[in-house]
């Protein structure tokens, strides 16, 4: 029994002793990482295989759909006479593509002031790979996720003060192009700034954040993604916005109101002076053959 009691003490001594609890933590990570590594979801090595095939399917659209204009390698295309056929591509980024082709503005039909907005050829899947094989070219903007550019996390209040601070920046920053209503307008050298109103969420966000065509590029230095989403509620809000200046007259602000007036207006003004002028005429022609 002694010696049982001494054996016992003498275990007990050496699990409380530093090396013993080094032992155990030693134990404790290797387990943790072995069975971590064994059933984790995905791996960084998954993960950049998935992205190098859908890369390569994507190299096989660009090239039957995009490299005549875009180049076999995407580093743009320029005419004898040195007029720009299509831009290089390195560095637009994945949003440019899913952008650009999501809204059906690419593959372009033919040249024109502005690519015009029609329907999409690509399903999401090939948009997808698209967008991976352009993002390996070179570094740039991914595409947004919906937590990035969507609301429906906030509460009502949080939601409210959204719209309120993107408010002030669209009125700052957009209003000049996309009119004070998200209607749109017309831009320098045939131009336009399209309606907002009807436009996706995430292609706002791209479109702010890659600039296309004659629009500003705000990058997250410029604009934060907190800032891009609250642009993106305000405009939301807008539709539920009711008008309260009579004739909307297309919500296209002081110039369609402007021939209003002067046509409407003082055509009718004029109009109604005619006719009193004619009507005295006549009322003083009748008096004399009277007399």
């Amino acid at each position: 029994m002694r010696l049982l009691n001494r054996s016992a003490g003498r275990l007990s001594r050496h699990r409380r002793g530093p090396i013993a609890g080094l032992v155990l933590l030693l134990l404790g990570l290797a387990l943790s990482g072995g069975l971590y590594a064994a059933f984790s979801p995905s791996s960084s090595a998954d993960t950049a295989e998935d992205q190098a095939a859908m890369a390569a399917k994507g190299r096989q659209l660009f090239l039957v759909s995009c490299a005549f204009c875009h180049g076999q390698n995407g580093e743009g295309l320029t005419s004898k006479d040195g007029k720009l056929i299509g831009p290089a591509l390195a560095g637009v980024g994945a949003a440019a593509v899913d952008f650009q082709v999501g809204t059906g503005r690419m593959p372009m039909v033919q040249p024109g002031a502005q690519v015009q907005k029609k329907e999409n050829v690509f399903s999401q899947d090939e948009i997808n790979e698209l967008a991976a094989y352009v993002a390996s070219l070179a570094p740039g903007p991914a595409i947004p996720t919906k937590e990035d550019y969507s609301t429906d996390g906030l509460s009502a209040e949080e939601k409210q003060e959204a719209i309120v601070r993107g408010g002030q920046i669209f009125l700052t920053n957009c209003t000049a192009c996309h009119n004070f209503t998200g209607e749109g307008g017309a831009m320098p050298r045939g131009g336009f700034a399209p309606k907002l109103l009807d436009t996706d969420p995430k292609h706002i966000y791209e479109a702010m954040l890659t600039g296309p065509q004659s629009m500003d590029s705000f990058s997250n230095g410029n604009l934060s993604p907190e800032m891009k989403r609250d642009v993106i509620a305000y405009i939301q809000s807008m539709k539920a916005q009711p008008g309260y200046g009579g004739f909307s007259l297309g919500n296209l602000g002081p110039v369609s109101e402007g021939l209003f007036a002067w046509i409407v207006g003082l055509g009718g003004l004029v109009g109604f002076a005619v006719w009193i002028a004619a009507h005295t005429a006549r009322t003083n022609k009748k008096k004399g053959t009277a007399q």
